[in-house]
């Protein structure tokens, strides 16, 4: 497939829809070929020979790369400004498929005391194979370098936050791990590349749940991890090849590419949609209080001004009806919907206390991540009319007044 070279001098939305795919390269067709294949033939025998001589990076087996993979990896690392990026079949698969491919028993990673779905895999998975896991509040810079040792290979943290939707300095923390030779994991699920490139910040590798903002649309999973080329193909050659197999199918690509075109449209009214329902939550004699960075009063607006291009669709809110107002309020709504996901289209709502205490009758040591109240409720904001949200919440909320 002929690929048309990426560019810096082209705008976000342009590079979203054009890099890395001439139509002419299949006959004319607009959109690329979805490459439906487990395995690729080889002309003869030596260029078999020549794959596994290491001579050759030609497509051999799909849980390795595929046609389809290679568009979307090539755009979003154009859009990340990264050398190379790597596309898997989950957001944990990303975070999986990168970790096990650099940390072994001894070695250290310092986690942000908030942390959500990867919880249990790093108190969990990485300590049961002799790997310690620090939990600090990394944005407090003290504590942080009080945590960092010389064992230590990654600081891990989100930006935004999942579920507060709070922001963390990426250029601080990145200063405090590059001086104790620590590198920085940032899953940047949250802002999306339209609205946040994390390796500009300092950054070295980035995390993304494609599933959630960039594909858009609540049907396809998919995972990606962005970085310098070297350290993606060492990933993808230990990581994905070996240690998950968490490759991505085609379909499931070509469907995130499609997502990919009208992610800056898409986080734009996210954005707009987010600020009003903000500033409607806040006014509210309801609600105790609102996170969302990119309001003027937050007291990180500062920092979401310098770090952001906008604000994203996520706002965290309390009641002052506490744990059980939570949940009244949510059984009210008619148009939001209850979900445990994020970024789609459709406004999605969701109580992290109230699912952590349903998991207790499971795992009883099961806790709240600090930073994360019993009240505290995560809004997606999604693309509906904006009045009509704010309408379904004012509703909801009338109750708990």
């Amino acid at each position: 497939m002929k690929s048309i070279p990426t560019s810096k001098a082209r705008g976000f939305s342009t590079k979203a829809i054009h890099d890395g795919y001439d139509p002419q390269s299949s006959h004319g067709s607009l959109n690329a070929p979805v490459y439906m294949t487990s395995t690729y033939a080889f002309e003869d025998a030596a260029a078999a020979e020549a794959v596994f001589a290491g001579e050759s990076d030609r497509y051999v087996y799909g849980r390795q790369h595929n046609p389809t993979q290679a568009l979307l990896e090539t755009r979003i690392a154009s859009l990340e400004g990264a050398g190379a990026a790597l596309v898997v079949g989950s957001g944990m698969a990303a975070i999986t498929s990168t970790l096990w491919t650099f940390l072994q028993s001894g070695d250290e990673i310092v986690c942000h005391h908030t942390i959500y779905s990867t919880a249990s895999m790093f108190f969990g998975e990485l300590v049961r194979f002799g790997i310690s896991v620090r939990k600090v509040d990394v944005s407090n810079t003290l504590e942080l370098q009080q945590a960092v040792s010389s064992k230590t290979k990654f600081i891990y943290f989100e930006s935004p936050v999942n579920p507060t939707g709070e922001l963390i300095d990426i250029a601080r923390v990145a200063s405090v791990a590059h001086a104790s030779d620590a590198k920085v994991i940032i899953d940047s699920t949250f802002a999306s590349p339209a609205l946040q490139t994390p390796l500009k910040l300092g950054a070295d590798i980035v995390i993304h749940s494609l599933t959630k903002y960039i594909n858009g649309h609540g049907d396809v999973l998919g995972g990606a991890v962005v970085g310098d080329a070297d350290t993606i193909a060492e990933i993808r050659a230990a990581g994905l090849r070996y240690m998950t197999g968490g490759v991505i199918s085609p379909m499931s690509a070509f469907l995130i590419l499609r997502g990919l075109k009208t992610l800056k449209v898409r986080m734009r009214q996210h954005g707009d949609n987010a600020l009003e329902v903000a500033e409607m939550l806040t006014a509210h004699p309801a609600v105790k209080s609102v996170c969302y960075p990119f309001l003027p009063r937050s007291p990180q607006y500062e920092l979401a001004q310098q770090q952001m291009s906008a604000g994203t669709g996520i706002i965290s809110f309390e009641l002052k009806s506490g744990y059980e107002g939570a949940r009244r309020m949510m059984n009210r709504l008619e148009i939001i919907t209850c979900a445990l996901s994020l970024g789609d289209t459709e406004s999605l709502i969701t109580h992290p206390a109230a699912l952590i205490e349903a998991r207790k009758k499971i795992k009883p040591e099961t806790q709240l991540a600090r930073g994360v109240s019993r009240e505290m409720i995560r809004l997606s904001v999604g693309l509906e009319d904006v009045q009509d949200l704010i309408a379904d919440l004012e509703q909801a909320l009338q109750g708990e007044q």
